[in-house]
C-alpha cells in the first residue's frame, strides 16, 4: 500500500498574495480619502455638493411656488429667504453650511423674518428660466456688481469671502450645475434685474 504526502507549502499562494493587496490599496484609498477631507479642494468639492442639494430644495420649492424661489421682502442677508427651505424642503440645515469654514448648525431663529446660519451668498429673485443664472456662491467679498476681473472670492484668505481661504468659490447655476471659479473670474457676474445679491451677513 502506497501512502501519498500532500505537498503542503508553508508561504503564501498567489491568490492569497493578490488578496492581500488589494485590501491593503482599499484600506490605503480609504484613509488617503479620509485625510484628504482636510484638504482645501475636498472641502470645495462638499461645498459644491452642499449647493446641489440646496439647489434640490429650491427646485421642489419652486414647484410649490409657482415657479418662484424663495424670496423674503426687504431681506438684508441670504439666510432669511433660504430659511424658507427649512424644515419643509431641506431637513438637514448643515447643508447651508460650508465645511470649509467649520461653522456649526445653530438653531434656526423664529420671528417676523426666519434666519437661518448659512455660509452662501444668494441672488434673491432670480428666475430659473436662464440655466445659466447664477442662484448660489460661496460668500462673496461684497454684494455688488462684478465686471470681469474683479476680486469675487477673498484674495488673502481673510474675511469676507473667504469659505476656502484664498482658493476662490463654487458657483451654482440654475440648471443645478456647479461652477468652480478662482478668486477672480474671466466673466462678468451681473445681478438680474429685480434680483438682489444677498451675503451670509449684511
Amino acid at each position: 500500500m502506497n501512502h501519498q504526502t500532500d505537498n503542503v507549502s508553508g508561504g503564501f499562494s498567489l491568490i492569497e498574495l493578490l488578496l492581500t493587496v488589494a485590501l491593503i490599496a482599499v484600506l490605503s484609498a480609504m484613509l488617503l480619502n479620509f485625510a484628504s477631507f482636510r484638504h482645501p479642494l475636498s472641502r470645495m468639492a462638499v461645498c459644491a455638493d452642499n449647493l446641489q442639494k440646496i439647489d434640490l430644495a429650491m427646485q421642489i420649492y419652486a414647484g410649490d411656488h409657482q415657479g418662484r424661489l424663495p424670496s423674503v421682502r426687504d431681506a438684508s442677508s441670504s439666510g432669511q429667504p433660504l430659511g424658507l427651505l427649512v424644515p419643509r424642503y431641506a431637513l438637514d440645515p448643515s447643508i447651508f453650511l460650508c465645511p470649509g469654514r467649520g461653522d456649526s448648525v445653530s438653531d434656526i431663529l423664529h420671528g417676523k423674518d426666519e434666519t437661518l446660519p448659512t455660509s452662501y451668498s444668494y441672488y434673491m429673485g432670480c428666475s430659473l428660466q436662464n440655466p445659466q443664472a447664477i442662484l448660489l456662491t460661496d460668500w462673496q467679498v461684497n454684494t455688488g456688481f462684478k465686471p470681469a476681473g474683479e476680486w469675487v472670492f477673498s484674495p488673502d484668505g481673510r474675511p469676507p469671502g473667504n469659505n476656502h481661504g484664498k482658493n476662490g468659490g463654487n458657483l451654482l447655476q440654475a440648471d443645478g450645475s456647479v461652477v468652480r471659479g478662482g478668486n477672480r473670474l474671466p466673466y462678468s457676474l451681473n445681478i438680474p434685474p429685480g434680483a438682489t445679491l444677498l451675503n451670509p451677513k449684511p
